[in-house]
């Protein structure tokens, strides 16, 4: 993807709480690396905003040394003994991006609304993708930052207050993800130990199918862990910790079905379609993407709450048409069709004439292009 002349200068804004790609969690992590690579491979001029230790074949900017949720110190002292501090370590990543801004055609965010705050003062355009709402407190800066530069993850995920030029569902790189036509006995479990999520639900619709449970995730509510998990641990029900992609491609096509029994409007998804990729249906559900994403040839699409559906599910996975969830992945979740999706939009945002900055610095040049088919 090119501009008269020369390659699409994109600026990647990954946040950073881990790496990118992520070693084992870091779901918006994970999608930056998918989407900068493939954007990479299609010819455009990408440099990452990440992480030091990121991998990429991107150019690469960084502040921070690593994620600050993985770093050995985190949440005590750093080598010089002070405290660290997660909004300077965001605030120094911020800063870097926009002060290289007139460098780049666009601006890509996916570090969420504070860098909303910084879009209007440089002449380079922003387009964010909203990877969810962590509540309804930070409304106030997406509203502030006008419409039309939101991408959406999912139509469910889009808020009415807000104006959104897309929907764009995450793309996975199938390379990773083997289909696997037999799968095997035991359920899997793939998210963090939070309430959100329903491990115990889980539990006990495994316990109810009379079937083996195996949990992957981070413990992100340790009481929750602690009193609704850790009990059952070990009476078919065992507990793996959070896994990297090589085990992760193994778990998930070797399980007959993954659970997804959550308690919240899940905004895509991703281990839903990784599943999928595998040839694994997912049991879910209804709340948030689920629909969107399972579909009828992704798995089974149950009432909250229904463990009894969701024990007939189970039973019901085992002749599944496994063939039929890979499909529905090649079709819609892929990494080449969510960057095609991008550069769309990108040059879309390109036909606009420039904003003129706040900060009164000159704004970019104004080429019209033809917007791709």
């Amino acid at each position: 993807m090119t501009l008269p002349g020369r390659p699409l200068r994109v600026a990647m804004l990954a946040p950073i709480a881990w790496r990118v790609p992520p070693r084992h969690y870091g779901p918006w992590e994970r999608v930056v690396s998918l989407l900068t690579e493939e954007l990479v491979r299609q010819g455009a001029q990408v440099t990452l905003f990440a992480t030091a230790d990121s991998l990429t074949a991107a150019a690469l900017s960084a502040t921070a040394p690593h994620g600050y949720e993985e770093r050995p110190d985190a949440g005590g002292a750093g080598p010089d003994g002070a405290a660290l501090d997660v909004k300077v370590e965001e605030a120094l990543h911020l800063g870097s991006l926009f002060r290289q801004a007139g460098q780049f055609d666009v601006i890509h965010n996916h570090a969420d609304f504070l860098p909303l705050s910084y879009a209007a003062l440089v002449g380079t355009p922003m387009l964010t993708t909203i990877h969810g709402f962590s509540g309804p407190g930070i409304l106030p800066a997406y509203r502030a930052a006008g419409g039309g530069t939101f991408v959406s993850i999912s139509d469910s995920d889009r808020h009415p207050d807000l104006t959104y030029a897309a929907t764009i569902h995450h793309g996975l790189d199938l390379s990773e993800l083997t289909f696997n036509p037999r799968g095997g006995p035991d359920l899997i479990f793939f998210g963090r130990m939070h309430p959100d999520k329903g491990a115990a639900d889980a539990i006990r619709i495994a316990r109810g199918a009379g079937r083996r449970l195996l949990l992957a995730g981070i413990v992100q509510d340790h009481a929750y862990f602690e009193r609704e998990v850790r009990p059952h641990l070990g009476a078919g029900v065992q507990y793996l910790g959070s896994v990297g992609p090589a085990e992760r491609d193994r778990l998930l096509g070797g399980a007959l079905a993954l659970l997804h029994p959550i308690h919240f409007d899940e905004p895509f998804g991703l281990s839903m379609a990784e599943a999928m990729a595998c040839g694994t249906p997912v049991i879910a559900y209804r709340r948030g993407s689920v629909p969107e994403v399972v579909g009828v040839d992704g798995g089974y699409v149950i009432p909250e709450g229904d463990e009894a559906a969701a024990v007939r599910a189970v039973h019901a996975a085992v002749t599944f048409d496994r063939r039929a969830a890979r499909a529905r992945v090649e079709r819609l979740f892929t990494a080449p069709r969510m960057a095609r999706q991008y550069l769309r939009e990108y040059h879309r945002l390109l036909e606009r004439p420039p904003a003129v900055p706040e900060s009164g610095r000159a704004a970019r040049p104004f080429t019209p292009l033809a917007v791709p088919s």
